[in-house]
């Protein structure tokens, strides 16, 4: 068990990576360019204190943090009271917070804090979140959308998720980013303050370091292309470099100064060849001489930690726990009068119905003419076509913030995407369900009489299963699509393939090859659209209908049955259809069909939907796989940047 008082030491540390960005083809076979990141890494740092790593873009800054958070593979010790630090530990005992982390948009900073993932609960946890808000100086926008925050707030808020946890060591990359003076300075005295009152260890990575956050860096560390130039107490800094002939100017920013000093010139080829010849006399310089200065401790009494510094908060809570506070989180970015909370319940319980009242407007006129057989097909084919892709829409444009956070926290080991998925088909599921229960109340009147409940009923759980298997589709394609834009093309794409496949309205099965009929059975399509289809049109109504009010049909459709005729040899090719039978009969049967479709078991109602509904389960079960999947680095990253 780590004590309140502790050292975390890397030891010749080596670390080879993709040094140049690659295509995703030469990615995918891993042809990209790698190299040496860094080289012979070695740094002390202490409990309660703050260490800065500075160096300019491509020094190996971020891989340093990779390395000592066990993301990637390293060569060299890196031990945390003289034993070595896994995956593991780090995961259950440090952080690391990245500059561009996000944060779920539908939460203020109180319930970002209060629904964090940790062991602590109920007032104890309650306590923490006031507390850390006043550390970090959040107290004043506690109620205010984690979107309406500036910069910094949002920053502050994003370390404060980490340090709610209490991490014994807690890296920090880049957290001055694009922010100004006085922001940049508010946000490392914070940090300083935090390092001191929790004894917690901050690492930290800066590309332009000012002089004004001098006094509290504890220790830096230069890196220029892998390669440390210096490595010690901050007191330190320029007693070194003075000693060996470098002193700095007065009136100079010494961590800028020093910083240049361990950057590459490239305004020219001499200049170039120059500075690579003076960082490499550095490396080469402080190798022999530095070891010493490393190895300098600072004074004890200005290192205040906290002897209850043994872990109370941090690691992974219960899988039950994170369910539920995974749902709580969902649950409150909807249910809240901000923006995001009002958009996510618009489209998760209106978007469908007022698509589907605009079905209503154009074929509310629709009467029970000859023409009604295609009318109401088409009608039912727009209502399926538009809960597929409604829900594809909905999905793509509320579920990637999850899914985005989702890659960041399981970075951390907090929780699998199993979780994730089951969590949000929790909140889904019930809201889908009422959306396409109250869709089908607008249309179903069109279509059959609404007195037949339980018809509706089944009328409903029909287009549910299509708005589930498209919306679980929908998060399998998200898993390695991040642009929404593209997630959306090939999610539409697929869908149109299948409907236009097995739909039966846009052709006819008896139209298709054998080998195409057969392939409709592995679709979902099928066995949805043959049910509503056989659920509305089983309607004694559709027997012999009309063509018109002055034009009847039923001579001659008696005559076409007697003879056994082509339709259009008849007196009368516009009564086409006997009855709703023969309607189905022509639009979903094989051309070797022969007999009473009705007694086919292809048209069983119960096995219909019931089948529908598997694919929507066995899409839900697949996902739970896919998202347990390990994937390449080159997939995930992307996700976290």
């Amino acid at each position: 068990m780590i004590g309140s008082d502790y050292t975390l030491e890397l030891c010749n540390v080596f670390h080879s990576g993709q040094v140049e960005p690659g295509s995703f083809f030469q990615r995918l076979i891993g042809g990209v360019k790698t190299g040496v990141i860094l080289k012979d890494v070695s740094f002390t740092t202490h409990s309660g204190e703050v260490t800065a790593i500075l160096g300019s873009k491509g020094s190996g800054k971020r891989a340093l943090l990779d390395v000592i958070a066990r993301r990637v593979p390293a060569k060299g010790h890196i031990l945390l009271e003289g034993v070595p630090l896994e995956n593991e530990q780090f995961n259950s005992t440090c952080a690391l917070v990245r500059h561009n982390t996000r944060l779920l948009p539908g939460l203020s900073v109180q319930q970002t804090l209060a629904l964090s993932l940790t062991k602590i609960s109920g007032y104890l946890k309650s306590s923490k979140v006031k507390q850390v808000m006043a550390d970090l100086a959040l107290s004043n926008v506690a109620h205010k959308c984690v979107t309406n925050l500036t910069k910094s707030e949002y920053r502050r808020l994003v370390i404060g998720v980490q340090l709610i946890r209490d991490p014994i060591i807690l890296l920090l990359d880049e957290p001055t980013w694009d922010l100004d003076p006085l922001n940049t300075y508010l946000v490392i005295s914070i940090l300083s303050n935090a390092a001191k009152k929790y004894g917690t260890a901050i690492i930290l990575t800066m590309e332009k370091p000012r002089s004004d956050v001098f006094p509290f860096l504890d220790r830096v560390v230069y890196l220029c292309l892998g390669d440390v130039v210096y490595a010690g107490p901050t007191r330190n800094l320029l007693d070194y470099f003075g000693s060996i002939g470098f002193p700095c100017p007065q009136l100079e920013n010494p961590l800028m100064y020093y910083l240049c000093l361990s950057t590459v010139d490239r305004r020219s080829r001499e200049r170039f060849i120059e500075s690579n010849h003076q960082i490499a006399a550095l490396v080469e310089k402080f190798k022999l001489e530095g070891q010493g200065i490393m190895q300098g401790n600072l004074h004890e009494n200005n290192r205040i930690v906290n002897p209850n510094k043994i872990q109370l908060n941090y690691g992974k809570p219960g899988g039950m726990r994170v369910i539920w506070m995974l749902y709580l989180r969902l649950l409150a970015s909807i249910f809240n009068l901000k923006k995001n909370g009002m958009k996510q319940m618009f489209m998760r319980l209106l978007a469908l119905p007022i698509y589907f009242f605009i079905l209503w407007i154009f074929y509310n006129e629709a009467k029970d003419y000859q023409r009604a057989f295609i009318t109401k097909s088409g009608l039912i084919f727009n209502a399926m076509v538009g809960t597929y892709f409604i829900s594809i829409m909905n999905t793509i444009c509320l579920y990637s913030p999850y899914r985005t956070r989702y890659y960041q926290e399981s970075q951390e080991g907090l929780y699998s995407g199993a979780s994730l998925l089951l969590s949000w088909n929790l909140v889904s599921l019930p809201f889908s369900f009422l959306s396409t229960l109250a869709s089908a109340a607008v249309i179903y009147p069109i279509l059959s009489d609404i007195s037949e409940n339980l018809d509706f009923v089944y009328f409903a759980l029909a287009l549910w299963s299509c708005y589930v298997y498209a919306e679980q589709q929908a998060m399998a394609v998200m898993m390695f699509v991040k642009n929404g834009l593209i997630a959306g093309i090939v999610n539409i794409y697929i869908t149109c393939i299948y409907i236009m496949l097995a739909s039966g309205v846009l052709r006819s099965y008896k139209g298709f090859e054998e080998w195409l009929y057969y392939l409709t059975y592995i679709t979902h399509t099928r066995y949805a659209s043959i049910f509503m289809h056989r659920n509305v049109f089983k309607q004694p109504t559709f027997n012999i209908l009309p063509y018109s009010d002055q034009e009847n049909c039923t001579s001659t459709i008696t005559n076409l049955i007697q003879t056994s005729s082509n339709l259009n040899t008849n007196s009368n090719a516009n009564c086409r259809y006997a009855s709703g039978r023969a309607f189905l009969t022509e639009r979903f049967s094989s051309k070797n069909f022969n007999g009473d479709i009705f007694q086919s078991g292809d048209f069983d109602p119960e096995f219909n939907l019931g089948v529908s509904f598997a694919f929507s389960v066995g899409i839900m079960v697949f996902n739970k796989f896919l998202y347990l999947m390990p994937l390449p680095g080159y997939i995930t990253d992307k996700f976290r940047e």
